[in-house]
């Protein structure tokens, strides 16, 4: 559920009081860990946490106007909660956060980079704080970085190893037609 404010504060506004004091208390862990190089605003109707242009003028790769996305943070219909691309890009950090979570004793409910949650207590603040401070932005540039590379030279590779030579069509007998 994607909102229309334009600020943070504006966001939080819009929000139910037991909503916003969780999403408050995300939104102060992250920025007490966040690297420097970080900005946070409004990307994608969601809270967002990107490397600005000033730092990365590449932007995101999908999207070259919008900033490069670290994280988000959002209340959506039936939970809140925080977009990692952290996790989604790095198996090691995402075993890592996966640990670190249980050992906290917070059950996870997790996607590719999503941690949902419902209220405040279901959060391990001490592992997302980490999680934010373990992926200070010139290292999550060069992974996107090295991760784009990647791609492109899997897709390329698969491209020539799945391409067929052409057959020679010279001395070949023409396709039957098939007409019912």
């Amino acid at each position: 559920m994607q909102s229309k404010a334009t600020t943070v504060r504006e966001y939080l506004a819009e929000l139910p009081e037991d909503r916003r004091r969780a999403i408050a208390a995300v939104r102060a862990v992250i920025l007490k860990n966040l690297d420097k190089d970080y900005e946070e605003g409004m990307q994608y109707g969601m809270i967002g946490y990107y490397v600005p242009h000033r730092v990365y003028p590449a932007g995101y790769h999908c999207d070259p106007r919008q900033p490069l996305p670290f994280a988000c943070l959002a209340s959506q219909k039936n939970h809140m909660s925080l977009y990692l691309m952290s996790l989604y890009g790095s198996k090691a950090h995402l075993k890592w956060f996966e640990k670190a979570w249980a050992k906290a004793g917070k059950k996870p409910d997790m996607g590719k980079s999503c941690v949902r949650f419902k209220k405040l207590e279901d959060v391990a603040l001490d592992v997302i704080g980490e999680a934010i401070a373990r992926v200070p932005a010139k290292k999550y540039i060069a992974h996107c970085e090295m991760a784009l590379k990647s791609v492109g030279n899997r897709s390329s590779k698969s491209k020539r190893a799945t391409r067929k030579p052409a057959k020679s069509t010279k001395g070949a007998k023409p396709a039957k037609s098939r007409r019912a």
